[in-house]
């Protein structure tokens, strides 16, 4: 049974950082792309950001490019996604997403996803 579970979430005043964790488990992690992707209120599940199983490859919304950071540690099946600079516009709730061996950017590229974790912008 493969399991995602995200922690690292809160709340954060603009222009502050968080760090996302997704520990993995019932997958081979270290052959299996993964990704974040987050569903503000009101909007759709966009994509965040993907890193293959290597690591050796990442792709970025371009609305966090230069501000998220995602890696990944196979030794530990888990993957983060580091958050500096936080934007209002940042506020929803993160899914972690466990695909196949290449990265992708799209919801239909991902087989399972975690329950989410809420990150809050506000001062």
């Amino acid at each position: 049974q493969v399991q995602l579970v995200e922690s690292g979430g809160g709340l954060v005043q603009p222009g502050g950082s968080l760090r996302l964790s997704c520990a993995a488990s019932g997958i081979i992690f270290r052959l299996t792309a993964m990704g974040w992707f987050r569903q503000a209120p009101g909007n759709e599940r966009e994509f965040v950001a993907c890193i293959s199983w290597s690591g050796g490859i990442t792709y970025y919304a371009d609305s966090v490019k230069g501000r998220f950071t995602i890696s990944r540690d196979n030794a530990k099946n888990t993957v983060y996604l580091q958050m500096n600079s936080l934007k209002s516009e940042d506020l929803a709730v993160y899914y972690c997403a466990a695909g196949g061996l290449r990265v992708g950017i799209n919801d239909y590229e991902y087989d399972h996803w975690g329950q989410g974790t809420q990150v809050t912008v506000s001062s």
